[in-house]
């Protein structure tokens, strides 16, 4: 890897060397801004798309106004790429000492320039709104900018954030960036009029942000710096709302990503210098388990529906797949609160919905998934995706599904740990009508036994000890069942101890008369879960021993906000390793 060469973007430490540009000069700033994406991206993965199509308003943007004094809020971060490049982290674009040093989302432990962290979306109205009101409440005078996508206006708090700042009665400026993307294709009746108001050049009488009260403006050439500069110009300092509706092209400058604009949203390292594109043959994984199973089940089934709200990627849920499926597809896009009751919906009424989701995206449904769904008792199917400890960034941690969705009353939680156990789980939450039922989907490593799953799940939370021993039992979550195993022969080997190990399959409830044996023959218990432990399955264990005399050493996540730690480091704070636990059990017998 090599440092990358750049010409203008060298001379850049601060906003301020902006406003010394020529239009030549930022029109060069902008190709190398897009080329430092582009290092970026290739060496250490992130999101490509965006950045690359909003280059040329970043730099009009600080071209214009006075950040940090000027606020500016990035809606779900995908965009701020120029924008770190342009506020003092060029090196985590161009070095590739930096890349690991800045993050790939607004940080405002990085920089002053990022009022806030931001990963999820349809929040920047939301959040500049409030500095926008906090701002009038203490008579100060600056400019507050919010940032948002085409993709993601079509999220519940983006219409809310919309209605409260359209009463704001001061300065408020809001960029709407439309590429005519969301990470797929943008979805739902908002994007007609947003064709409408390109195809009028802005001027049709429909005109959605109009009709909340906004004042508004559009530029077709959201990639000519000049006409972005003018428009600017127009809107700062000015004293009521108003929306500047900016048509860009995502991925410009990468034509890979513009061919192909849904791959080219986001990438995995060392894709963009080999061949653009991932070839050859997809092993055997649960996400294409997944799709040949829905594929399957809609042949023999025509109320079987796929749905996600706009991260169809996450599943691999590519077009080929969406475009057999036909009208048994929705992507509801980027508002996961209405999936959750688009599927109750769908369940109540002898449909059989099943919904992908995100673990990180799933904590913004707590209230549909308890009024909507469970509340109902709608026989809904949800999969859960990327549930985990991971070296993510703090805002897709993925680890709190199992608190948020196992407390719930209703809902059954599942956790297989295996390619047999998935697919019976599947295949019976779809087939069943009892019971709102969520699936964690095995995140860490793909195990297929070969050995038939032969469960009744309609039994519910009965637990199936897989070795029986004494003195210690492991119960060991979904995939953290492998865990279990190494802990086992960990402890026959150090501590000659012959552990119980023990599949729980449900992480909604305990078995109750299994664990209730354990106590005649053992001393400690061992709960593995992939997620965190406040609230969690092991406390549930924990609280069924409160008043007895065996012990329990709950394992899993801290409740804390890690941003992009090491994975091992992780798993050695957590003590989740077999030679850690092992460790433990001697010190506690």
């Amino acid at each position: 890897m090599s440092t990358l060469e750049t010409t203008v973007l060298e001379t850049i430490n601060s906003p301020a060397d902006v406003k010394k540009l020529s239009v030549k000069e930022m029109n060069i700033l902008a190709d190398e801004i897009r080329q430092g994406i582009l290092n970026r991206v290739d060496q250490i993965g992130g999101h490509l798309g965006p950045g690359l199509g909003i280059a040329e308003a970043t730099i009009a943007l600080h071209y214009v106004f006075n950040s940090p004094v000027d606020r500016f809020v990035f809606d779900v971060s995908h965009q701020c790429y120029p924008h770190k490049m342009l506020t003092g982290r060029k090196q985590g674009f161009t070095d590739p000492c930096g890349h690991p040093e800045i993050s790939g989302y607004f940080n405002y432990e990085e920089s002053p320039h990022d009022p806030f962290m931001i990963g999820h979306t349809s929040t920047s109205v939301s959040l500049a709104t409030g500095l926008a009101k906090a701002r009038d409440l203490k008579g100060e005078k600056y400019n507050v900018i919010a940032l948002i996508g085409d993709g993601s206006l079509s999220g519940g708090e983006a219409f809310e954030g919309f209605n409260n700042a359209s009463v704001l009665g001061s300065n408020f400026i809001i960029i709407v960036n439309d590429n005519e993307m969301s990470i797929a294709e943008n979805q739902g009746g908002l994007y007609k009029n947003l064709k409408e108001l390109r195809d009028s050049n802005g001027t049709c009488a429909n005109n959605w942000f109009k009709a909340f009260g906004f004042d508004y403006l559009y530029v077709e050439e959201g990639n000519n710096v000049e006409k972005l500069i003018e428009a600017f110009n127009k809107v700062k300092d000015i004293d009521h709302p108003v929306v500047v509706h900016i048509h860009t092209l995502k991925g410009k400058g990468y034509e890979p990503a513009v061919k192909n604009k849904e791959w080219g949203h986001w990438s995995m390292p060392g894709l963009l210098s080999e061949k653009s594109e991932i070839s050859g043959v997809i092993p055997e994984c649960y996400e294409t388990l997944t799709k040949d199973y829905i594929l399957n089940a809609v042949k023999n089934d025509s109320t079987v529906i796929a749905l996600n709200a706009a991260t169809p990627g996450v599943f691999w849920w590519d077009s080929e797949f969406r475009n057999k499926l036909g009208k048994n597809y929705t992507d509801v896009g980027i508002a996961e609160q209405h999936a959750c009751a688009y599927a109750s919906g769908l369940a109540k009424n002898g449909a059989k919905p099943i919904w992908g989701v995100h673990s990180s995206f799933i904590q913004r449904t707590y209230d549909q998934l308890s009024q909507d769904l469970a509340l109902n008792k709608s026989p809904a199917t949800i999969l859960v995706f990327w549930g985990g400890i991971n070296g993510a960034d703090a805002t897709h941690l993925g680890l709190f599904d199992i608190s948020l969705i196992s407390n719930i009353p209703n809902i059954v939680y599942l956790a297989p740990t295996c390619k047999e156990e998935y697919m019976k789980m599947l295949d019976w939450s779809v087939k069943q009508d009892k019971h709102p039922v969520a699936i964690r989907v095995p995140y860490v490593d793909f195990v297929s036994t070969g050995v038939e799953d032969n469960t009744d799940y309609l039994k519910l939370n009965k637990f199936k000890v897989v070795e029986k021993g004494s003195k210690v039992a492991i119960i060991a979550v979904g995939d953290f069942f492998s865990l279990g195993k190494k802990v086992k022969e960990e402890l026959k080997s150090k501590l000659n101890i012959d552990a119980t190990l023990i599949n729980p399959k449900f992480l909604s409830g305990i078995d109750k008369e299994l664990l209730e044996g354990l106590k005649s023959n053992h001393d400690v218990v061992i709960t593995l879960e992939n997620g965190i432990l406040n609230g969690g399955f092991g406390e549930k264990i924990a609280s069924f021993y409160g008043n007895s005399n065996l012990k329990v050493l709950n394992y899993g996540a801290n409740k804390e906000f890690n941003d992009r730690v090491d994975m091992d480091e992780l798993l050695t704070r957590y003590r989740l390793k077999k030679e850690l636990i092992c460790e433990d059990v001697n010190k506690l017998l």
